[in-house]
């Protein structure tokens, strides 16, 4: 089956590094990812993405809501409703933006596929 036995010691160091790596990129960095409400640019809630729950924004201009891993905005009194519209978010950086109400909703946390520059 294998030529040599260096073959055969190539093909499991490699299965040894392809599982080391899936084990240390699926290992939770111990500190859970978080929704930011930010309006006008200023931090003003700040939620677990973990903790499923319903929550006004802004004095009940927009409504959020927070279940099985996702963050969405319900409802909100801007006129187009585009930011309802975007729907889900779930990933860390992902961000929902309602203009006419100056609300921004991001994930942030450790786990990122995608680098953010400011």
């Amino acid at each position: 089956m294998f030529k040599k036995k260096a073959d055969f010691i190539l093909i499991i160091t490699l299965i040894l590094l392809a599982l080391g790596s899936y084990l240390i990129c699926t290992i939770p960095n111990g500190e859970p990812d978080k929704v930011v409400v930010r309006v006008d640019g200023e931090i003003t809630d700040v939620f677990l993405l973990e903790e499923d729950g319903t929550y006004s924004l802004s004095n009940g201009t927009n409504i959020l809501v927070i279940e099985d891993g996702k963050a969405w905005l319900e409802d909100a009194d801007c006129p187009d409703k585009l930011c309802v519209k975007q729907g889900k978010i779930s990933k860390v950086n992902q961000c929902i933006t309602c203009l006419p109400n100056k609300l921004t909703v991001t994930i942030e946390g450790k786990n990122s596929d995608v680098d953010l520059i400011n």
